[in-house]
């Protein structure tokens, strides 16, 4: 296991804090938080084996928060010393005191165990930014010049963030952390007489160290070694045809369909209408809680914030709350939302499920998705067997183009490749192809899901909410699985071609 960094310990973390939450308390703050952060990112990209952009970011601030009067007031700085916290904490005060007058609501935060003095690293074996960024672009300088034996053209990149967090409330909560992830990510591209297309890598992002791009958990080289052929077979294919298929879609697919269509949609906030103007609201309303079919029998849908890797995992969010794991459909019923500390009492759950989350010391926490996936049947088929279920249909591997309504309730994805199934066997990729319904047909056309030997934790950097914008990871696991009748479409006749 590794250790928090000492040059984050060593910054008066303690000091500001406790001058920042006595000003609040001073100045008649019912609760106060205090949340020092230094987030450091890195980005590379490569075009044909050269470097292309390099960007080495470092964020160091923090922020307090506090409920005055029953209203939220926040404030951040970067001058770490505790005469600007105490500063700071009087500009919070302040906030709230101005924004009384028209705040409707009261602010109540549901109630927490007080945890003291603690810390939590995720797992990870190699630190990324102890690796010279040199070796890192000969990695995947050599990495495209490998695709480029059977692509035109090759765009690698990979972004890497260290996420270090000290947070202290007015309840006497005080915990630090660290957290790294990683994505990796190559596109290959190729022009033929059946015109131009691309194909990347379906390797996930992780919450994991340079241990990953190294022969931990991903097989690199056999994937790289697939995508020029897999992309020229599709190049070469027809275009789909269009109506009604059976389809097993891979977890590298199904990744992005869960979060849009369920991670999203049973945020509370945006359930309640608090989130509405970033992407709208959610069809699965709180007055369906415990009612609404969300899919068949076999759907059982997680919110996880401690899952091993996963890029939503932590083990305080930030409001001081412990990460946890709770339902959110359980045999196809929707039981249970994403909660902060004052949607969680606002609709009588009694406690938050550990889902605030701010990207930076200079924005307030809110409402953030949690890891939401999918389980595996415990002694499901694999992949093989359900492809096998299917008489016409097709099978569906990577993400890629996707919409949805306001609502997450009317959809459609596309994916990297899909392969058509006749009579139990692949027979070859098929272009042009989208799948189309609304949340509640396609999960409810579920017939089966693989076993754990199907499962994947995919997921994404960059999902995005909130004005002014924030953007959060969070990763989502899933096996494969079997849908009966979804319609799909051919995009090019669908485009007027």
């Amino acid at each position: 296991m590794r250790q928090i960094d000492p040059d984050f310990l060593a910054l008066p973390l303690g000091q500001l804090a406790d001058a920042a939450l006595q000003r609040a308390r001073d100045l008649g703050a019912e609760h106060a938080d205090f949340r020092l952060e230094r987030i450091r990112g890195e980005s590379l990209s490569l075009y044909d084996t050269r470097l292309e952009g390099a960007v080495d970011a470092d964020d160091l601030g923090f922020a307090v928060r506090v409920v005055k009067g029953g209203t939220w007031g926040f404030a951040s700085g970067i001058d770490l010393t505790p005469e600007a916290a105490a500063r700071v904490a009087e500009q919070a005060v302040r906030v709230a005191e101005v924004s009384a007058p028209i705040n409707r609501e009261p602010i109540e935060l549901a109630p927490e165990p007080v945890y003291s003095g603690l810390t939590w690293v995720s797992p990870y074996e190699v630190d990324p930014f102890e690796v010279p960024q040199a070796d890192k672009v000969a990695l995947l300088a050599e990495w495209s010049a490998g695709l480029l034996k059977g692509a035109d053209h090759v765009s690698a990149r990979l972004l890497q963030v260290k996420e270090q967090k000290f947070y202290a409330d007015s309840s006497g909560t005080s915990t630090t952390q660290q957290r790294v992830r990683l994505h990796p990510s190559l596109n290959a591209m190729k022009a033929s007489e059946q015109g131009f297309d691309d194909m990347s890598t379906i390797a996930p992002p992780v919450g994991r160290g340079y241990e990953y791009l190294t022969g931990t958990f991903w097989d690199w080289a056999g994937e790289l070694a697939q995508l020029p052929e897999l992309l020229a077979e599709k190049l070469a294919a027809p275009s789909v045809e269009a109506g009604d298929h059976d389809l097993v879609v891979h977890p590298s697919n199904l990744w992005l369909t869960i979060h849009e269509s369920i991670g999203h949609a049973t945020e509370l906030d945006r359930a309640l209408g608090y989130e509405a103007a970033y992407a709208g609201t959610s069809f699965a309303t709180f007055d369906q809680l415990g009612e609404l079919v969300y899919g068949s029998p076999i759907m059982n849908v997680t919110g996880d914030r401690t899952v091993e890797h996963g890029l939503a995992t932590i083990g305080y969010d930030d409001e001081g709350v412990a990460g946890q794991s709770f339902d959110i459909v359980r045999d196809g019923i929707l039981v249970g939302y994403q909660l902060d500390r004052r949607m969680a009492l606002m609709k009588g759950f009694g406690r938050s499920n550990g889902c605030g989350f701010a990207d930076s010391p200079g924005h307030m926490p809110i409402q953030r998705m949690a890891n939401v996936s999918l389980k595996p049947a415990p002694d499901g088929p694999a992949t093989d067997e359900l492809i096998s279920r299917v008489e016409r249909g097709l099978y569906i591997v990577g993400d890629k183009s996707w919409s949805i309504d306001m609502q997450r309730y009317n959809f459609q994805f596309t994916g990297q490749r899909a392969y058509r199934i006749e009579n139990g066997a692949l027979a070859g990729q098929v272009r042009d192809f989208a799948y189309q319904a609304t949340t509640t047909d396609f999960w409810r056309s579920m017939e089966a899901v693989g076993g754990p030997q199907t499962y994947v934790l995919g997921g994404a950097f960059n999902c995005g909410k909130g004005q002014p914008g924030q953007v959060a990871p969070v990763s989502h696991g899933c096996p494969s699985a079997l849908f009966r009748g979804v319609r799909i479409l051919n995009t090019v006749q669908e485009g007027g071609k």
